[in-house]
């Protein structure tokens, strides 16, 4: 039986007003700390301004965020639920026989409806704007040598005329460019022959574009250009997949990018378990609230309660580690990307079923 259409919306919005409470919290502090990192990172980077920094950290947040939010639904739905029994509200619901399932399916609505719009609408603009930070990034931190994260990336190209081993400091994701870039080319007998650094490094078909070059060979002196060509065997497909995380790829495109990258003869586990991750994110959100629920429907009376939400939230990180471990399976291809997306979802949704079962019906 479904419950009344005024309490339903009443239930309804302390689930919304406290999900995205918790939630706006966390960004809120993802964001300070992650603009703080980004002043210290900048130090005395050319036109790294804390105006810039700021709305660099915002572009960065959202997909930090993102993967907080089944924490967020996890606490939103306790500290609703916690609310409402220190309140009585639950025990007069109980008192005009209104069971714990009827009850619970305003917050189930709701998880299901925060997971719809964190696929369709979140996650596409968290995506750009990811995007969006790497090519801010790449334009500031490219000259600068305290700015550098430590996670240096490296290719390594054959050709015709010899060896060439490219780092590069930062790629901006969903392209084939690359910032900070040092390229150390050696002859067919593998004998060095010249350093090369630049300000950024886009791969086109058959060479690389340069610019801002700086060129030291052995026995001359060093030489400046505005830009610089080198040939490359590398694909430009295969680099912009290597560079491109599942997680800077809209949700939108990701089939687009699955086909696309199989077409090229890539391996597309990622994109694929990226996409599955998502569409069972509804499931998941879900499930948390049942979670939440198992722990937070006892009347403040009865005592315990302290006990209570700290097994919720032991469960409720039980549960992020199994979705860890059965994502990591699934990139590695131990398992099919379906099962390690969805057994999370489903094993935390029919255990979270089961307890409510005991506690509510014996």
């Amino acid at each position: 039986m479904l419950i009344g259409p005024t309490l339903g919306r009443y239930f309804a919005l302390r689930f919304v007003r406290t999900i995205l409470g918790v939630f706006v919290t966390v960004f809120a502090l993802v964001y300070t700390l992650d603009f703080v990192e980004l002043l210290r990172r900048a130090g005395d980077a050319e036109g790294a301004s804390p105006g810039l920094m700021a709305k660099l950290a915002f572009y960065r947040t959202p997909a930090v965020a993102e993967g907080v939010l089944p924490f967020a639904v996890l606490f939103g739905s306790m500290a609703a639920l916690l609310q409402l029994s220190r309140k009585l509200e639950l025990v007069v619901a109980r008192a005009a026989g209104i069971s714990a399932w009827q009850f619970l399916q305003p917050g189930l609505f709701v998880a299901l409806g925060i997971g719809a719009v964190s696929i369709g609408i979140y996650n596409p603009i968290s995506a750009v704007m990811k995007q969006r930070s790497t090519e801010i990034e790449a334009k500031i931190f490219a000259k600068s040598t305290k700015a550098g994260s430590g996670k240096d990336l490296w290719l390594r190209q054959r050709g015709l005329d010899g060896e060439a081993i490219i780092r590069a400091e930062t790629a901006v994701e969903g392209t084939t460019t690359l910032a900070g870039v040092s390229i150390f080319t050696f002859s067919n007998t593998g004998i060095f022959e010249t350093h090369i650094e630049a300000a950024r490094a886009i791969l086109h078909d058959g060479y690389w574009e340069l610019q801002d070059v700086r060129l030291l060979a052995k026995d001359e002196p060093p030489e400046s250009f505005d830009t610089y060509l080198i040939a490359s065997s590398l694909d430009p497909g295969q680099v912009r997949q290597r560079f491109t995380p599942p997680e800077s790829v809209p949700f939108w495109q990701l089939q687009e990018t699955i086909a696309r990258t199989e077409r090229s003869g890539l391996d597309a586990t990622r994109y694929r378990l990226q996409y599955d991750v998502l569409t069972a994110r509804p499931l998941l959100f879900l499930a948390m609230v049942l979670v939440a629920a198992t722990v937070s429907l006892r009347f403040f009376r009865f005592g315990g309660v302290g006990k209570l939400v700290l097994g919720g939230v032991a469960a409720g990180f039980l549960l992020y580690v199994v979705r860890q471990v059965t994502e990591g399976l699934g990139a590695s291809g131990l398992i099919t990307p379906p099962v390690a997306a969805w057994f999370p979802a489903v094993v935390g949704s029919l255990l979270g079923t089961l307890t409510l079962l005991y506690q509510e019906d014996g």
